[in-house]
């Protein structure tokens, strides 16, 4: 008896997220969605993931607009998105009304199936998301984070699923972020997951291994209905196994998809041109590596880590933060490796490398992490660290959004009149700092990368907007425009400076023997830290809080100012006893390794 195999493609979110940290924009594509509508798939992925923030932080583009104009262009496909259950887009719980009222807005807008799956596989933050679906009468696909672990076993995955179909989910997918699955381990799963709930089942894999594909085909041969691919210009690798591939492969078979081989082939002519344009953004880590198999670092992070490294000036580490990674892992009780928690993971193993001595700098989601702030842990935690962490704390043990009260009055308020639409007050609540700043900057008229700031004539330096703010410039090269912020300076040594730029969003490190002592990226110099009371940071980022004020006495090791690095917030503390002399910084600010922010006097 044959048995048609229903595709997905996720050409318009993760490919492009996974192969080119999420920058495909709009209007690259809306012409091919002609075509795209016409392939008769079962699903588009075009939203949710890394593609919020995305739009908002670097491409400038509204996200709600982009799902109505997709959703204009698509009007036969079904449209899907990823949605970090009580996460929904961002890095942190929100309160069940935000929940509740982001849903309905997506739906509302164009979204037809939510894929929803929490970091922990704790089927606690789910429960809302999935009411919430289905109060707008839309497709809820439960979800499993697929890892590998001593406590990640397929019983467990099974009552996971059994639980979902319970929540009332109308199917459930394997996510195998990472890449982590092997063929007949994906058959086993795939076998057991039928034979014990009646949903159907997806299976999307990254070829991080190289070995997605031949997953598929398993899961598929063991009843897995429905397959997650990629066109094939941004397909293997830590993206998914290619569309064409796939359809090729099950073409003739009992599980022939029915799709038009010619049809996808024009597709990914398209993209082949499309991928050109955004070659800056390419990265080494995003080929076939099987050495995710052990450090388990997904697709979608591997390219974000890499950035994020070389944002610190520290990519030559990387190897040495991959083999961190499953320690730390472990000592949170083995975690699945997928936003947040897959940052989370990645930014403490980062400090662990920098300060060569492991958690000598916690952040402060770490903290969060092991008093429960994200729900259970499935294994069991360093209890050492947890108490190095959060001290005598009591640990959260019930759903971490029972304790947030509705936050949804309180956003309108703070937002005010910036905010033209309930999707307006909801990109505010995702990212307050940015979406803040993305508001301000449409309300002004300045929100397009290329309305900048005046391109500076030959030989003059660009206006800077102020202490932390990056001086910016705009570059046309052969047609093509480029914004360069220089965003940080490092340490004067030997006649050399490095300077931190970034090219389009995409950060990269220069060395320079300056004619001169200028420095972009902050109005004035701070001075180099060279005794005990002063506070300094080891890595570039943003001031997010100044946590005392001139003529406060502190204690040693006190918590004096938060910095953020790498999406994760780090507190940075006093050296010594004394009293605060003077704050070199505010708000806001960007700093760079080795400043002077705030003076101590023991």
């Amino acid at each position: 008896m044959s048995k048609k195999i229903f595709v997905t493609d996720t050409i318009l979110r993760d490919a492009h997220q996974s192969l080119l940290a999420t920058r495909m924009r709009t209007e690259d594509m809306l012409p091919i969605c002609d075509k795209l509508d016409k392939v008769g798939y079962w699903s588009l992925e075009v939203w949710g993931g890394a593609t919020f923030d995305a739009c908002v932080r670097f491409l400038k583009e509204d996200p709600w607009e982009r799902l109505r104009k997709l959703r204009a262009a698509l009007p036969n496909t079904r449209l899907q998105m990823l949605l970090r259950g009580q996460n929904l887009l961002g890095y942190r719980h929100y309160s069940d009304d935000v929940v509740k009222a982001f849903v309905a807005k997506a739906a509302v807008n164009g979204i037809d199936v939510f894929r929803i799956f929490d970091a922990m596989n704790d089927v606690r933050n789910l429960r809302v998301a999935i009411e919430a679906v289905k109060a707008a009468g839309k497709h809820a696909q439960g979800t499993i984070a697929y890892t590998v672990s001593p406590v990640h076993t397929i019983d467990a995955f099974v009552k996971q699923a059994q639980q979902m179909e319970a929540m009332g989910c109308d199917s459930v997918a394997i996510k195998d972020m990472a890449g982590l699955l092997t063929p007949f381990a994906a058959g086993e799963l795939v076998k057991a997951l039928k034979a014990e709930q009646s949903l159907p089942v997806f299976i999307h894999s990254h070829d991080t291994a190289g070995l997605a594909a031949m997953c598929q085909l398993k899961a598929v041969e063991n009843g897995a209905d429905h397959i997650d691919t990629a066109i094939s210009s941004f397909a293997w690798g830590t993206s998914h196994p290619g569309t064409e591939s796939m359809v090729a492969a099950l073409k003739g078979s009992e599980f022939d998809t029915g799709l038009d081989l010619e049809l996808l082939q024009e597709i990914g002519l398209y993209f082949y041109a499309v991928r050109k344009k955004y070659h800056q953004f390419e990265s080494e880590f995003t080929a076939v590596d099987t050495r995710v198999q052990v450090n388990q670092v997904p697709g979608g992070m591997i390219s974000n880590l890499a950035n994020q490294l070389k944002e610190q000036g520290a990519l030559n580490r990387m190897n040495e933060v991959l083999a961190e990674i499953p320690r730390v892992r472990e000592d949170l009780g083995f975690p699945p490796l997928v936003t947040p928690t897959s940052q989370i993971v990645g930014t403490q193993a980062f400090f662990n490398v920098l300060a060569g001595e492991r958690y000598k700098t916690i952040t402060n989601e770490v903290k969060l992490y092991l008093q429960g702030g994200y729900g259970k842990a499935p294994g069991v935690v360093n209890e050492q660290l947890r108490r190095q962490a959060i001290g005598s704390e009591e640990v959260i043990d019930v759903r971490p959004a029972d304790l947030l009260k509705p936050e949804m009055a309180k956003l309108r308020a703070d937002i005010g009149a910036l905010a033209r639409s309930e999707e307006d007050v909801l990109t505010f609540a995702m990212f307050p700092d940015i979406g803040r700043k993305f508001l301000e900057e449409r309300e002004a008229g300045t929100l397009t990368p290329e309305a900048l700031l005046p391109i500076p004539e030959a030989g003059a330096a660009a206006t800077v907007g102020g202490e932390g703010v990056p001086t910016e410039f705009v570059i046309d090269v052969h047609g093509e425009t480029y914004r360069v912020d220089i965003t940080g300076v490092g340490v004067k040594a030997e006649g050399k400076r490095h300077f931190y730029l970034s090219i389009d969003g995409m950060p990269e490190e220069v060395v320079f023997e300056p004619l001169n002592d200028f420095v972009g990226g902050g109005g004035s110099k701070r001075k180099q830290a060279s005794a005990p009371g002063h506070v300094s940071t080891s890595m570039p980022g943003n001031i997010v809080d100044v946590l005392v004020k001139e003529g406060d006495v502190v204690k040693a090791g006190q918590a004096v100012l938060i910095t953020e690095a790498m999406k994760m917030e780090t507190e940075v503390q006093a050296a010594i006893a004394g009293k605060v002399v003077a704050i070199h910084v505010a708000k806001g600010d960007r700093v760079t390794p080795g400043e002077i922010l705030i003076e101590i006097e023991g």
